[in-house]
């Protein structure tokens, strides 16, 4: 016999009853029920039950060994008995009796338990990162990792790409972010720039003829940390495509995000063809170009009914060129004063002045609807029957407002719309919705410089090519750029490149480059 294990700690099953085999693991809890010891035995496959009876020479072993020790146990398999086998295990059918036991690593006192997803301070787990990766959810999560990794490969392979491994120490090229640096030993005073992306490597695959590229590939890239992302260095599922259109793309993702959902994930995926929102209508429904649109409570824009109103927060805005944006929050009539005051400290923590609302509210339910709230007596008749009409609201619901400047109100009425739909339980957890930004703007409107500025990649090829760089106000220029968005988080950015030299000049030009 293997003189560590026979089986994993996975493996057996009421099937091996009666066996003789030898597990190696961890000691994930140990009890002691009458004096007799029992030990949840862990690998990286899973757990089996073992008993150390009473009459074993090792008994002291078992009784003075700590949990996250290592050891080896021979011994029998036996059936449990009908009201001790554990459902939840796999091997909870059956247990080892211990005939020989050996302590491999003896465990010191731990600075934290393993055996249960608990929070633990950040420092703390990364101090001990051995132990935090012992730790069911992280390992969960990079088992995780490694099966993305292998089915993307898997099926990426299967449509015809190729996996190509492009250079790390290579020299500093224009990205979004600082590089990190690596000092040469060979020529001193030169260094080598870690890639922040494999963008130059790979076009000069595409440019030598190679068709269908994909990398797993590292990113470097010297900038503080978000809430996505790791700080310094991330992976990405980096791919390229030769002689193709925007919809070849989107196609060939589809399908890779819905395969990879469907076999990795217990989410369920909202439409697998995804829906395609244009940037600009993004922003003024969602106030964000990735929205989450697993639930609703879009803006609707409402400027024009208050051209003449008393309130003059609204009335102001609309004489100063601003908008007024409401979400109607079906059935929240109902909610305690509170939920509204904590709606607007919310708002008021996001910058703004406060948020205003209206409950549309009846005391039976075949009485006439009444608006309730603190802006209501500034509004006239003939504005709250346009409101209500514009907005399809009825009893029951509740109006929120945002006024001032378009961006801004887009923005902070989006914050606002995440936090109603946390707040109010409108968003499913167990679903994926998926969505495509598209026809981001070429051109954007620079403040600072007072001129014209690329708004995102220079690089990609404008609708309408050189015809509509020659003819189109800049700032109505679309590009053949990209998201792709789940759950309201960016996963990817892309975009087809503009080949045309003569289309890259025009572009660069009207960008005020010579």
């Amino acid at each position: 016999m293997h003189p560590y294990r026979s089986h994993t700690c996975g493996a057996l099953r009421s099937q091996d009853v009666g066996k003789e085999v030898r597990l190696s693991g961890w000691v994930h809890r140990k009890r002691d029920h009458g004096g007799v010891i029992f030990i949840d035995l862990r690998d990286h496959y899973g757990i089996t039950q073992v008993v150390i009876n009473p009459d074993r020479e090792f008994f002291s072993e078992g009784e003075r060994v700590r949990v996250e020790s290592v050891v080896t146990v021979t011994g029998s398999v036996v059936a449990r008995t009908p009201d001790t086998v554990n459902p939840s295990m796999d091997t909870g059918e059956i247990e080892l009796v211990a005939e020989a036991f050996s302590i491999e690593s003896f465990c010191d006192q731990m600075p934290f338990p393993v055996n249960q997803d608990l929070e633990y301070p950040e420092d703390l787990r990364l101090r001990y990162r051995f132990l935090d990766l012992r730790r069911e959810q992280m390992h969960r999560n990079i088992l995780l990792r490694s099966k993305t990794a292998q089915l993307t490969r898997q099926h990426l392979t299967e449509r015809g790409f190729i996996e190509y491994h492009t250079p790390i120490l290579t020299s500093s090229s224009p990205e979004g972010a600082r590089d990190y640096l690596v000092p040469s030993r060979l020529y001193p005073g030169n260094f080598y720039a870690l890639p922040q992306a494999p963008q130059q490597f790979k076009q000069l695959l595409m440019i030598g003829g190679f068709d269908k590229y994909f990398q797993i590939s590292p990113c470097f890239r010297d900038e503080d940390s978000r809430a996505d992302r790791s700080p310094g260095e991330f992976y990405q599922i980096d791919m390229e495509m030769s002689f193709i259109k925007q919809d070849d793309l989107f196609h060939e993702l589809e399908m890779l995000m819905v395969r990879l959902f469907k076999e990795l994930s217990n989410k369920t995926i909202v439409a697998e063809t995804f829906p395609r929102i244009p940037y600009r209508e993004a922003m003024e429904k969602y106030g964000s170009d990735k929205p989450d649109i697993r639930f609703g409570l879009e803006m609707v824009e409402c400027t024009d009914l208050f051209d003449e109103c008393e309130l003059k927060v609204f009335r102001n805005q609309v004489d100063s060129g601003g908008v007024v944006k409401v979400i109607k929050v079906e059935g929240a009539a109902a909610q305690p004063r509170k939920f509204f005051d904590d709606a607007e400290a919310f708002a008021k923590s996001e910058g703004a002045k406060g948020l205003a609302w209206i409950a549309l509210r009846s005391d039976t339910p075949e009485g006439p609807v009444e608006l309730r709230g603190p802006i209501v007596k500034f509004l006239s008749e003939t504005e709250k029957q346009a409101l209500v009409q514009r907005m399809d609201a009825k009893a029951g619901d509740c109006l929120f407002f945002g006024a001032g400047n378009r961006t801004e109100t887009n923005a902070l009425l989006g914050k606002v719309r995440i936090y109603l739909g946390n707040a109010l339980n409108l968003i499913d957890k167990s679903l994926a919705a998926f969505c495509w930004i598209v026809d981001f703007p070429m051109f954007e409107w620079n403040e600072e410089e007072k001129k014209i500025d690329f708004s995102h990649n220079p690089f990609s090829m404008p609708q309408g090519g050189l015809e509509a760089l020659e003819t189109q106000d800049p700032l109505d220029v679309l590009a053949f750029q990209y998201d792709i968005v789940c759950n309201g988080i960016e996963l990817s950015s892309g975009a087809i490149r503009n080949h045309q030299i003569d289309i890259m000049l025009r572009a660069f030009q009207i960008a005020g480059y010579d």
